[in-house]
């Protein structure tokens, strides 16, 4: 599959990587009808998806299944009117009907919206109004089925509701049984061009109202090295990326890249997170490859991990927030498998990572693809020298780079301020080493301004998670009248430590943080908190710590 796109599959050096990697799109792409059906009709019995729930049920579909299940589910779709151009949301957790969804939209040109299952009325609503919604797919849970029979009134565009059970409430039309039952499936003479809207996402709000990230049809060509050279799959590949269908991550991590590479992409679908399971699956099913934000690894450290045979696994990817130095270390020392750091975001495709041809340095982001042009831009307008903080900008030499969102939808200002004369401007700063390594700093409104010191969160939080009191934390910036800001910390106690809550481990933890890193680093203000706020997709949402009261 890879020679379709490209010319050269093989690298010896990351220099050779830089130099000659380079995807050739085809005219009117289509993961559907160009992946998921060629490796239909190619290799029929090859495995795509292995899905497995925490009751114990399993599936494992072939290409072959997912091309005869889109077909069906694009069906259905058509005989109730979607197509070309039209939004349909889909909220369906980590169930399967997600990914017979996702390719049946994409083969008749409509527009997916991934969405989580923890959306409010009011969210819906907002997401109805924003995006002209026409079709709401859902998992047929109580809760959230109540929550979109509740926010329907305010959502006129909707048409139709549609649920995969067990719960199919009066009104709503029944997945499974329409899909059973669908005409037979009519393939668009033009289902879409490369520019066309694909994909959008409503970015996971860590500040502000969520804005509308558009991705054009050849969105999924960008994460071609997300799955061949970053997670670094093949056709023998189980890969097991951790995220709930309602946050990009999902795309990045359990479909484009991975079946483009023809691996194997493995499901786990639960109702609770609880990391001594994911461990059990890796034993269980031969995982091969793991990806997960930063938050999974550091529960699954606390873990009694050599309990487990996950002697299968070779490749482990971490993305969604930087990596703790301190982490990484206790994962080689537990499992003997190096932690391969990846950067993008929403609006984005991978960009800085750490490729296999490169040696990590722990707390390091990696280097710069081949597929942007990448640059740090200081506060004064220059670009950044090593050593030197920047915000992290993507330079489109005169055309959209591939895996670049197309705008933010219907809103030519924000897409402006965020992409202009040339330039994309990510909002994280960074900055890069002797070797062309990418340190992360923060996002540019979360840098503290201390007595005349930038200081960036990562680097505070890096010290702290070497505390064995700590097990997540947040730095942010308190106005002071003296030093302008000064250093807060929010943390997750272990276990062990609750109890010790008090002004000895403050002092026991500042005069920690001194020793690890430079003295004026320090936290002067320390919470202890049950939970850090988060978003959907793991992050730690900063600014609602900043305006707690």
């Amino acid at each position: 599959m890879l020679e379709q796109f490209l010319d050269k599959t093989k690298f010896e050096s990351y220099e050779d990587f830089m130099a000659n990697f380079k995807v050739k799109v085809p005219e009117r792409f289509n993961f559907g009808y160009d992946v998921v059906d060629r490796w239909a009709e190619a290799e029929p019995d090859k495995k795509a998806l292995l899905w497995t729930n925490d009751r114990g049920e399993e599936r494992q579909f072939t290409f072959a299944d997912i091309k005869r299940e889109s077909d069906k589910t694009a069906a259905f779709f058509q005989s109730i009117g979607i197509g070309r151009g039209d939004m349909v949301m889909l909220i369906l957790k980590r169930h399967y009907q997600f990914w017979f969804s996702i390719v049946a939209l994409h083969k008749l040109g409509a527009t997916v919206i991934p969405a989580t299952h923890l959306l409010t009325e009011k969210d819906i609503i907002y997401r109805c109004k924003m995006a002209g919604i026409k079709a709401i797919v859902a998992s047929g849970d109580e809760i959230v089925t109540g929550h979109i029979d509740r926010a329907l009134p305010q959502c006129p565009t909707v048409e139709h509701l549609i649920s995969t059970g067990p719960c199919v409430p009066e009104g709503w039309l029944d997945f499974n049984a329409e899909i059973e039952k669908a005409p037979e499936f009519t393939r668009p003479a033009v289902a879409n061009e490369n520019d066309d809207v694909s994909l959008l996402y409503f970015t996971s709000g860590t500040t502000g109202e969520p804005k509308m990230v558009a991705h054009d049809f050849t969105y999924p060509l960008g994460h071609i090295i997300t799955g061949s050279y970053w997670h670094n799959l093949d056709e023998n590949s189980l890969h097991l990326t951790l995220a709930d269908t309602g946050w990009g991550k999902a795309v990045w991590g359990k479909l484009y890249g991975q079946w483009i590479a023809g691996a194997n992409v493995f499901v786990y679908d639960f109702e609770k997170f609880e990391p001594v399971d994911v461990l059990k699956m890796i034993e269980r099913y031969g995982i091969t490859s793991f990806c997960a934000p930063p938050t999974v690894f550091r529960f699954l450290i606390r873990e009694d991990v050599r309990r487990f045979d996950i002697s299968s696994l070779r490749y482990c990817t971490i993305a969604g927030e930087a990596l703790n130095p301190s982490v990484y270390e206790q994962w080689l020392k537990l499992t003997g498998i190096k932690l391969m750091e990846g950067f993008g975001q929403t609006e984005t495709t991978l960009t800085i990572a750490t490729y296999p041809w490169l040696e990590p340095k722990p707390g390091s982001m990696g280097c710069k693809g081949p597929q942007y042009d990448i640059d740090l831009l200081t506060a004064d307008g220059r670009w950044a020298e090593d050593g030197e903080q920047g915000e992290i900008v993507v330079r489109d030499n005169g055309h959209k780079p591939l895996g670049l969102f197309k705008e933010y939808l219907h809103d030519p200002e924000l897409t402006r301020n965020a992409y202009h004369d040339g330039i994309y401007h990510t909002g994280d700063v960074a900055w890069r080493d002797e070797d062309g390594y990418f340190w992360f700093v923060g996002r540019t409104d979360d840098v503290i301004k201390s007595s005349g010191y930038r200081i960036g969160p990562f680097e505070v939080e890096s010290a702290l998670m070497t505390h064995p009191a700590v097990v997540e934390c947040a730095i942010t910036g308190v106005p002071d009248e003296i030093r302008g800001q000064v250093v807060k910390a929010t943390i997750v106690l272990a276990k062990d430590y609750k109890e010790r809550a008090g002004e000895d481990l403050v002092k026991e933890i500042q005069n920690h943080v001194k020793r690890v890193t430079a003295p004026y680093k320090y936290p002067r203000i320390i919470e202890f908190v049950e939970e850090l706020p988060k978003t959907i997709s793991g992050k730690i949402r900063r600014v609602a710590i900043r305006d707690k009261k």
